[in-house]
């Protein structure tokens, strides 16, 4: 049950909360009696994506706390009347979540990359935060017949917070297929933030961030793997997302999102 503000767009419900009230509620969803809640931060290709894929509109919509990630979404959110406070990126709730898993005895479990890199995260977060609870760690090559027995081995590690650094869409609809026999509190998938924290991928600088261009530091930084991508995502979401502002604006239902074949 959500306990905060709503903004919508493209079919999704955003919390509206800033990044210190997203740390409080996940703290709050690890206090409570044991029960397992997905966090999501999406973005514009999260909101096109659920256009095309019904599981992933699903695993979203049931999300217990959903963050606009994305300065697009922030925008197009404020745009078409609705009040957001921030941008809350899943690399920083995750750095943030980190910090406040050490300082509350809270256990952490890293599902996600390349062996190297996930190891070099498990490293460096018990340099920065000494006295963490690693719950446990695994990289995230594995087959389909590996999904039950990665769960129980999960499950039986007792974390509060599960970190899943796997791409979209199998990182959201894989953490709501489970959520329930998993038994984590707070599950929350972060894409490439594991690559990030651990040193192995430069994130857009401070001004970058702030002007809305991290999008185009990563294309910088991937052209051949991102540019079609970007195009295509773009291009939709400024289509979607305009309808709905627009419609909103003049104070009529936004469009119905029409699922793509």
């Amino acid at each position: 049950m959500r306990h905060t503000a709503t903004a919508q767009l493209m079919g999704l419900a955003f919390d509206a909360v800033p990044m210190d009230a997203a740390v409080d509620r996940c703290l709050d969803m690890c206090r409570a009696p044991r029960s397992s809640h997905t966090v999501i931060t999406a973005n514009a290709a999260h909101l096109c994506m659920m256009r095309r894929d019904p599981e992933l509109a699903r695993a979203c919509k049931k999300s217990h706390l959903t963050l606009a990630d994305g300065m697009s979404v922030v925008w197009a959110l404020r745009a078409s009347g609705q009040q957001i406070p921030e941008r809350v990126t899943g690399v920083d709730l995750m750095a943030r979540l980190l910090a406040v898993a050490a300082k509350h005895g809270l256990r952490v479990y890293f599902l996600g990359a390349r062996l190297e890199v996930v190891t070099a995260l498990v490293n460096g977060t018990k340099a920065q935060h000494p006295g963490i609870q690693i719950a446990g760690y695994r990289d995230g090559y594995f087959d389909a017949d590996a999904h039950m027995s990665i769960v129980e081995q999960i499950r039986a590690a007792k974390p509060d917070i599960l970190f899943v650094g796997m791409p979209s869409p199998f990182k959201e609809t894989w953490c709501e297929r489970h959520r329930q026999r998993l038994d984590v509190p707070i599950i929350i998938g972060v894409g490439g933030s594991f690559d990030v924290l651990a040193g192995f991928i430069k994130r857009a600088p401070r001004i970058l961030q702030s002007m809305g261009l991290e999008w185009l530091w990563r294309l910088l930084m991937e052209p051949r793997r991102l540019c079609m991508r970007y195009i295509i995502n773009n291009s939709e979401f400024i289509w979607q997302a305009g309808k709905e502002i627009v419609a909103r604006r003049w104070g009529r239902t936004p469009p119905p999102i029409a699922q793509s074949e």
